[in-house]
């Protein structure tokens, strides 16, 4: 069979009971003789079941009791694409075939590949569909799951060879991705079957920790070099270890609150295995003396809430979550708060201020969540991504994550990739991945042969990288050096049709909108940013509203209170310094070179390609289109032109022209 897979050795492992050491005494507690055999006779169970789930598991992926498997991408963005049609209707012509003992249908977590969603997955063959329709499943059905015939159709055409791929792994979008760390069994386990999670390796590492100190789960986690996923990367391990020694409530909390424009990837990671997430918060929580955790999780992500409370009530009913799990001393509860959909909760005081009722607004530091948090209690607040990499780390241990990435950035990061891309979708690549690997190997290049201009990482904290930063390695300090920043995860890429004047008005004016208001410098400070980007992209900029913009950046940047105000300028300064002569180009000539600010362009059509055809005219709402007296190409036909004066630049003449006769000058 070959060389064997993350999956496979999870499920090897699970089944070859090497889940709990074998010691018989919990170091950190003192119990007599027969509550220590009661606690054995308790994960002895917990033992058995994933003996049990991991089994089921194998059977799922390699067929061995002669039933395979359908799995449909049960991820956001294929269910808004009728993914859950799709499922519905293999599991009705399933029904309808007598079928129930030869195949099983049901979803998994986000394949990634969102551009080539929704997607169908057969095992053991690992026969990859993409793009599957429910008009679809007859087909799959009748060739593939009856006949055994694949449907190529179906199948993903790699664009440079246009040779059909069949397996998930050869598709070059996979190859450079290690998708086992953060995203470990998105496109693999079921996230609403709690079994398939515990035979995927759920628990194992709770399960180590538990045979450890609390000191010694915290120094597992510094020895990894795992750091913050959220977007400042401080050490997790050390922010852990400022919590006090001491007793009382003490508070976990994880922060799911995505608000970057464009990011999806805690929420794919709760969609897709929210186990991984709930057993990182225990591990946390044990190691930082916690008994209750908060998921913070915005309203907007319904089904990442769903699947996570499902989990949370699941977990619950076996003994996973409660009291006493696992016959210790540890008890552990975990609660779900939905959050409004305000960018400014991603900073972890106003998250806390949002939890207990209060409008999101942050809070003066020190004192440090850390010391004052949750109702004034130690809380340490840790994003989604890092939760899930500390399952991780615990069940396989530090050296194995630590293994990965650079010297100053260890693991995996998952980034939402997309902009102007052929490949968008969700990737997980190892620390060190070249931003050329990502965009070009990962990501397929820029559609329709346009040049690449830019790429946004850091979302609207961050800044604009260009093609001489290509080759700079995905870890915080080259990200930071370069003049970007790793954040959460956003990675946007610009090609030549974008103005990046524009792309800076466009982060100002969601900073503005997204903007607590509680201090002066955040509130005023990026609101007069945006005005002066305004006046420039309108046509109307002066030399001095560059310097304007200067002084107000570093009043802005020096003086706000939290991160979001601080960071708020970074789109600007990262443009500016990129691209100064868009920014000349706009205040001195008054001109947009990518011809996107509409007050600084027309469309003109060139008459030599016109043919008069009259497609743009039907297209224009305001008749602003109409004959010249030159003769066109087609006979009978005359050129056309457009009155500038009375044009409202909506582009309908461009998309509709069948002969690239207009352009925008």
């Amino acid at each position: 069979m070959g060389v064997p897979n993350s999956r496979d050795c999870i499920i090897n492992n699970a089944i070859e009971n090497v889940i709990i050491p074998e010691t018989k005494h919990l170091p950190h507690i003192e119990k007599p003789e027969e509550i220590n055999a009661k606690i054995d006779a308790i994960q002895q169970k917990l033992i058995e079941k994933q003996k049990e789930c991991a089994s089921c598991l194998d059977q799922k992926f390699h067929a061995k009791d002669g039933k395979r498997a359908i799995v449909v991408c049960g991820g956001t963005g294929c269910l808004s694409a009728n993914s859950k049609g799709i499922l519905a209707e293999f599991q009705k012509l399933i029904k309808e075939n007598k079928m129930e003992d030869k195949v099983t249908a049901n979803i998994v977590g986000c394949f990634g590949f969102c551009s080539q969603g929704p997607f169908v997955k057969i095992f053991p063959e690992e026969t990859l569909y993409t793009k599957v329709k429910v008009a679809d499943v007859d087909e799959i059905i009748e060739k593939d799951i009856i006949g055994g015939e694949v449907v190529d159709r179906l199948l993903f055409v790699d664009p440079q060879t246009k040779e059909h791929v069949q397996k998930q792994n050869e598709i070059n979008f996979y190859k450079l991705q290690k998708r086992d760390i953060a995203l470990h069994g998105n496109s693999e386990i079921n996230p609403e079957d709690i079994d398939e999670a515990i035979g995927y390796g759920a628990f194992q590492g709770l399960n180590r920790a538990l045979h450890m100190t609390r000191e010694e789960v915290i120094d597992e986690v510094l020895k990894s070099g795992l750091r913050g996923r959220g977007g400042a990367g401080f050490p997790t391990g050390k922010k852990w270890s400022f919590v006090p020694k001491t007793d009382g409530p003490k508070y976990m909390i994880c922060n799911g609150d995505e608000g970057d424009p464009g990011a999806f990837m805690d929420r794919s990671i709760i969609e897709g295995n929210p186990c991984a997430v709930i057993e990182g918060m225990m591990i946390a929580g044990y190691a930082i003396g916690a008994n209750d955790g908060y998921f913070y999780v915005r309203a907007e992500y319904p089904v990442a809430v769903k699947r996570l409370s499902n989990a949370i009530k699941k977990l619950e009913e076996i003994g996973l979550l409660g009291d006493h799990i696992l016959g210790t001393d540890f008890s552990f509860r975990c609660h779900i708060r939905l959050g409004a959909g305000a960018f400014v909760c991603g900073e972890e005081t106003a998250l806390i201020n949002s939890i207990e009722g209060k409008r999101g607004m942050p809070r003066p530091r020190p004192p440090f969540p850390a010391v004052k948090g949750l109702w004034n209690c130690p809380s340490v607040v840790n994003n989604v991504e890092t939760l899930a990499c500390v399952s991780y780390i615990l069940r396989e241990g530090w050296e194995k994550f630590a293994a990965i990435g650079t010297a100053d950035t260890k693991g995996t990061k998952v980034f939402a990739l997309g902009g102007k891309i052929n490949n968008v979708g969700l990737v997980e690549v190892p620390m060190g991945t070249t931003l050329r690997q990502l965009i070009y190997d990962i990501g397929g290049g820029i559609p329709n042969g346009k040049k690449f201009k830019a790429i946004q990482t850091g979302g609207p904290s961050g800044g604009c990288l260009t093609e001489k930063d290509l080759d700079t390695p995905i870890d915080f300090g080259s990200l930071v050096a370069a003049g970007s920043m790793m954040g959460s995860g956003g990675a946007i890429v610009m090609d030549e049709d974008n103005c990046m004047v524009d792309v800076a008005k466009f982060y100002m004016t969601f900073i503005c909108d997204e903007s607590c208001g509680k201090c002066s410098p955040c509130r005023i400070g990026t609101r007069r940013c945006l005005d002066i980007l305004t006046k420039i992209c309108d046509g109307k900029g002066e030399e001095k509203d560059i310097q304007d913009l200067k002084e107000l950046i570093d009043v802005v940047r020096n003086n706000s209170l939290c991160a979001l105000g601080q960071t708020a300028t970074n789109p600007i300064v990262s443009t500016m310094k990129a691209f100064p002569e868009e920014y000349e180009a706009h205040v001195k000539d008054h001109k947009c070179p990518a011809h996107v600010c509409k007050n600084m362009m027309e469309y003109y059509i060139l008459p030599d390609k016109c043919m008069g055809c009259g497609l743009c005219q039907r297209g224009c709402p305001v008749g602003c289109i109409s004959a010249t007296d030159q003769p066109a190409k087609i006979p009978g036909k005359f050129v056309l032109k457009i009155d500038a004066s009375k044009c409202v630049k909506c582009g309908n003449c461009q998309a509709g022209c069948r002969f690239n006769s207009i352009i925008k000058r």
